[in-house]
């Protein structure tokens, strides 16, 4: 009777892993399906997330457009997108804090690809991983990178996403949900970002818009550039690049209005309002710092 229950259990635990893979590889094909031939225009992609995002629209057979500061390491990405399935692949090396370059990149999306479906704005200038100790010229000047070439990029293609019924995913983080220390210039460009996109998500729906606005708010994520800061100082865990950059790809392909990744930073976003004091002390003591 013990042994036919194991069994019993057994059965339906495989069952179970059966129909979950069985849904994973059906909605890949349907996302394969929808993304081949997609024209997209994916920010900061010489490394970490946004390199990642551009080799899975590869995978799908996508056309991409590539943009970062360093034009050798995205001829080097373009180059593998083309190798990995990519119908397109081409790339701009831009500098987000110029005032011409972020209306630049979409433009030239839009002439070689003849329009956009995805606009993916992805990218972020280099801080300090430190206490904030006045700098308020790098922190504007941040601003400028992390926030006001997106909202420039957003406009200069809103256009042509209309036109294609499409969608803008903007990669945000749980820093613009919460606040931490070390990070005050960034968390506050993540801050501008929820707030300003949030609000234009209303104003699209509301004109009854084509344009479908995705927020991804992200956890800590294993780039070179996140763990040399962090790896020292703190416990909390990393998570795969290339798992949230297929995240964010689904996010927008699914015309979805937010994404937490991993699952549990929703959780965590609630305990600030949920749980304050404690949300406050289990910051502070995630990290190791001593004055």
């Amino acid at each position: 009777m013990l042994y036919q229950r194991h069994s019993n259990v057994n059965v339906f635990l495989i069952s179970i892993n059966t129909t979950v893979y069985v849904f994973v590889f059906v909605s890949l094909m349907c996302l394969s399906e929808s993304l081949s031939g997609a024209r997209v225009l994916v920010t900061g992609a010489s490394t970490g997330i946004g390199e990642q995002m551009a080799y899975h629209y590869a995978r799908f057979g996508a056309q991409i457009v590539i943009t970062a500061r360093r034009q050798k390491v995205l001829q080097q990405v373009a180059e593998k997108c083309l190798s990995l399935g990519a119908q397109k692949a081409l790339y701009i090396a831009a500098d987000m804090a110029s005032e011409s370059d972020p209306d630049k990149v979409v433009d030239f999306a839009i002439e070689k690809l003849g329009g956009l479906d995805y606009l993916v704005l992805n990218h972020i200038g280099p801080s300090p991983f430190s206490m904030w100790e006045g700098d308020v010229d790098h922190t504007r000047w941040l601003m400028k990178v992390n926030f006001f070439s997106y909202i420039q990029m957003a406009w200069r293609g809103l256009a042509s996403l209309e036109q294609s019924k499409g969608s803008l995913v903007i990669v945000s983080s749980l820093l613009g949900k919460m606040s931490s220390p070390f990070v005050a210039p960034y968390t506050s460009t993540k801050f501008a970002l929820n707030g300003f996109f949030g609000a234009f998500q209303h104003e699209l729906a509301m004109k009854k818009s084509n344009v479908s606005v995705s927020i991804c708010t992200l956890g800590l994520i294993d780039t070179d550039s996140a763990m040399e800061k962090v790896r020292e100082v703190t416990s909390v865990p990393a998570y795969p690049a290339t798992d949230a950059a297929l995240n964010i790809i689904i996010t927008g392909a699914t015309r979805q209005s937010e994404l937490f990744y991993p699952w549990f930073t929703y959780i965590v976003s609630l305990t600030k309002d949920w749980f304050p004091s404690f949300t406050n002390y289990a910051i502070q003591k995630s990290y190791s710092y001593s004055p």
